[in-house]
């Protein structure tokens, strides 16, 4: 072979003009991307159980919703977590050639189904599923040389100005913060003073949702043929400490009642205190940025 080549020159330059064609042609029909599909899609569901342990989320939350979401089309495997700190994470790998939207819409009618079957306190904070890259773009940390400003401060800083910014990014599909450091009021129950007064926690979480409320609180003058009609307002939920410390949980008799300040310290802090960063000997907060 290598003889005929040597021999026949001429015929040995045609070929290799010929190869040098086809490869320029195959450049320019070959597809490109800047971030090419090489992970399977992934959707994830997320739950909260406040309050509860990891063993109690995984049986009254992951798994109804398991057994629903178990099956569904395109799917591979599923992987599932619960923590102590009454969060569930559900996460479904598909096909390779399962397109995410419809994977997407597909998890999510099964997640309806297993709904009924949730408690009631997961149901209110409701369950998210969404799709999920599990290569991330990049991780940032955010902190401040300022004491003033804590791990909790610079977290809602980050919800209010800069993720909602980074979301609108062409390419960006999710943004995620590794904590769970939202403001919060926090109701921290004394267990001695609610035994004294013969209450549980169901109690006090009863007349929070009895008494701090969003409602419509309707109109008057629509139907007596006045001249003007006229809206009722009022504050709605509840916005400091002093109003949480104000709440009413039961009649004492003699015109006393008992408050809520009475058998908790209500303080405006954290959701959570799980996790925590530090970055550069500073309070931070950490989140990743995920292609869509």
């Amino acid at each position: 072979m290598l003889k005929t080549f040597i021999e026949r020159p001429v015929l040995s330059t045609v070929i290799s003009i010929i190869i040098v064609m086809l490869g320029v042609i195959s450049i320019t029909t070959l597809p490109i991307e800047e971030y090419p599909d090489i992970a399977p899609p992934t959707i994830k569901v997320t739950a909260n159980y406040t309050g509860a342990n990891a063993e109690t989320v995984l049986e009254s939350v992951i798994v109804p919703i398991e057994e629903q979401i178990n099956g569904v089309e395109g799917m591979t495997y599923i992987t599932s977590t619960a923590s102590n700190n009454g969060t569930a994470e559900i996460t479904v790998y598909f096909d390779q050639e399962t397109d995410a939207d419809i994977a997407a819409v597909n998890v999510q009618n099964r997640v309806a189904r297993a709904t009924p079957l949730l408690p009631s306190e997961v149901t209110q904070t409701g369950v998210v599923t969404q799709k999920q890259e599990t290569s991330a773009l990049m991780f940032i940390s955010m902190y401040s040389e300022n004491d003033n400003y804590d791990a909790t401060f610079i977290q809602n800083y980050l919800k209010i100005n800069v993720i909602p910014a980074m979301q609108r990014i062409s390419g960006v599909g999710d943004v995620s913060v590794f904590s769970q450091q939202d403001y919060a009021m926090r109701v921290w129950l004394n267990p001695e003073k609610l035994a004294s007064y013969n209450l549980i926690p169901s109690d006090i979480t009863a007349a929070l949702a009895e008494q701090n409320l969003e409602a419509a609180a309707g109109s008057l003058g629509e139907n007596n043929g006045e001249s003007f009609s006229y809206t009722l307002t009022y504050s709605g939920r509840f916005k400091d400490e002093a109003q949480y410390s104000d709440i009413v949980i039961k009649a004492l008799g003699n015109g006393e009642f008992l408050r809520l300040k009475d058998v908790a310290t209500i303080e405006l802090d954290a959701q959570s205190y799980s996790s925590n960063a530090m970055s550069m000997g500073e309070s931070s907060s950490f989140y990743g940025n995920f292609p869509n």
